[in-house]
């Protein structure tokens, strides 16, 4: 399995769409009501839902993370251009032998996204030696 894609339901998916627009330049598709902007090898969609009413109450339930290298630089391109920032650069717990930095934001809606430093995922391989989804250096 792949997952390839987030789909961000809105009241008002307009000012969505303006906010992610200012900080992910000009949208990859326009269909249907439907804008998105493909991101590495993943997609964030916007577009409306009726189920969704007004701002999100519990942000910190789903949080979408974007990887990149350079988390401090990517952060004040994203807080230069208007994005409303929840925490600043931070480095994240003490992960052996890696190095990861996360800055977190906020969209209009209150949905809550990051930046977010690569990180070596477990693999199966890894699962079945220590038994555990942690891996073990």
């Amino acid at each position: 399995m792949n997952l390839n894609g987030l789909l961000i339901g809105s009241e008002n998916p307009q000012r969505l769409v303006e906010y992610y627009t200012k900080l992910f330049g000009k949208p990859n598709w326009d269909e249907g009501g439907y804008v998105g902007w493909q991101i590495g090898s993943g997609s964030v969609t916007i577009g409306p839902h009726d189920q969704v009413k007004g701002k999100n109450a519990t942000p910190g339930r789903l949080i979408w993370n974007i990887e990149t290298a350079d988390v401090k630089g990517q952060f004040e391109k994203f807080k230069t251009a208007g994005a409303t920032i929840v925490k600043e650069p931070y480095q994240m717990g003490e992960a052996p032998g890696q190095d990861v930095a996360i800055a977190t934001f906020a969209d209009p809606d209150n949905n809550y996204f990051q930046l977010m430093s690569p990180m070596e995922m477990p693999t199966e391989a890894d699962r079945s030696l220590t038994g555990s989804g942690a891996r073990q250096t």
